[in-house]
């Protein structure tokens, strides 16, 4: 056999060195099985040269999930079967979902495999199952919640469900299946949190806590309430918002990792600093900061990529702003700015309008207005998700209060208006 073109391509173009191709492969294996995969720099080169030319099926269906495409475009051949004369043409599927003008187009390209017929699924059909989670979860990172990624996600919850229905399986990869149903089914509420569609979020909330229950998977029963609490502040229900804070520090996840468990306490903080209880909302801080120290690199589900020193950074600025402490809101969002990684598009523009916030709050009108009107050009080849509305519909209203006159407050109005009737 010849060396494998088209495998090589592909890792060129994600920029995928032999060990994190590897890397990724035993991930994908780990999250269906429990279990880390046995992929080596050898093993990947071994297909890249072509000494394996099918690999083995566990394997595949994770090259599948990590390259969205199947095998046989990877330019790997079944055992029996001819070796193509050319490479398979181009899949450019995942760059365009990301990367397209259109949500709606890119989520209508989004393909998400299911049986659809009477078999026994195993840990290769839930690797396929799972494989658009992280496109979504890339989206997301980009554009932020709206109705394309919502309907987008919920079609993957159906088609996973559907397969769970027509298909037999053992107890373990059930609980598995309702385990990626809520997965999907949390992406959709998030996008509804994001774009402030609070009554179909807690729709969606609703259906991803019964099936997180019945995958009895407690990653997902965080991810749950932690989107809980994030819309029970939307609603302005902050004691809930603490109480689903609570109820994500409960979860075996936060004492296995405390990656977790930071996040748990950082989402106390904001719900106590929205009732002024400044001792707890500190403390809470606190515990957030040391359990983010105590946490170690290992394996984390996609969506949980946008937590680390960056976010806390951007979640105590939150909170340092809403306790009446400014100075170290501002100073507390460079520093969020400084470390989040440039995919995180969103959030950088969150942190931005956070950092406006906080200048605003010093009294400094020109700096804060130039600083809110970058958000415009952070999201200009995208829809602002509704969240982000509000939080510049929140500068908005405090520069008014502050001063409705002042040459940069004018300019800021021109602007504010001229953006909003375009998006």
């Amino acid at each position: 056999m010849g060396a494998n073109v088209s495998l090589r391509r592909r890792m060129a173009e994600l920029e995928l060195s032999q060990v994190e191709l590897a890397h990724r492969v035993n991930k994908h294996i780990a999250v269906v099985t429990g279990r880390y995969g046995t992929c080596s720099e050898r093993t990947v080169r071994d297909w890249l040269t072509g000494k394996t030319s099918w690999p083995h099926v566990r394997q595949r269906a994770a090259l599948e999930a990590v390259f969205d495409c199947t095998a046989e475009e990877l330019g790997f051949v079944p055992r029996g079967a001819p070796r193509p004369a050319s490479p398979p043409e181009e899949d450019v599927r995942r760059r365009t979902f990301i990367t397209s003008g259109t949500a709606a187009a890119a989520a209508s390209a989004f393909p998400i495999p299911a049986p659809n017929r009477q078999t026994t699924l195993g840990a290769a059909d839930l690797l396929r199952l799972r494989s658009g989670l992280e496109t979504l979860d890339a989206l997301d990172d980009h554009q932020g919640g709206h109705a394309a990624l919502e309907r987008a996600a919920l079609a993957g919850a159906d088609q996973v469900l559907i397969a769970q229905r027509n298909g037999s399986a053992s107890e373990r990869v059930r609980r598995r299946l309702f385990g990626v149903a809520a997965d999907y089914t949390a992406v959709a509420a998030w996008s509804c949190i994001d774009a402030r569609e609070l009554d179909r979020a807690q729709q969606h909330l609703d259906a991803c806590m019964r099936l997180a229950g019945l995958a009895q998977d407690s990653t997902a029963q965080f991810r749950a309430w932690n989107s809980i609490a994030m819309l029970a502040h939307q609603q302005g229900r902050h004691p809930d918002a603490v109480a689903a804070a609570h109820a994500a520090q409960a979860t075996s996840v936060t004492r296995r990792d405390p990656m977790f468990a930071s996040l748990a306490y950082a989402r106390a903080a904001i719900g106590y600093s929205n009732q002024s209880d400044r001792p707890a909302a500190l403390r809470s801080l606190g515990l957030a900061n040391d359990s983010l120290g105590r946490a170690r690199p290992e394996l984390r589900p996609s969506w949980f990529a946008f937590y680390g020193p960056a976010e806390l950074h951007a979640l105590t600025a939150v909170v340092r702003d809403r306790l009446g402490d400014s100075d170290q809101a501002e100073g507390s969002s460079h520093q969020a700015l400084a470390m989040l990684p440039p995919q995180f598009r969103r959030n950088r523009a969150l942190a931005t309008g956070r950092l406006a916030l906080a200048q605003l709050h010093q009294g400094d009108l020109e700096l804060s207005t130039s600083t809110a009107a970058s958000i415009f050009d952070l999201m200009a080849s995208g829809s602002i998700p509704g969240r982000m509305r509000t939080l510049l519909g929140d500068f908005h209203r405090d520069l008014l209060t502050l001063s409705s006159n002042a040459p940069a407050a004018r300019e800021w109005g021109d602007r504010y208006r001229t953006e909003w009737s375009r998006k």
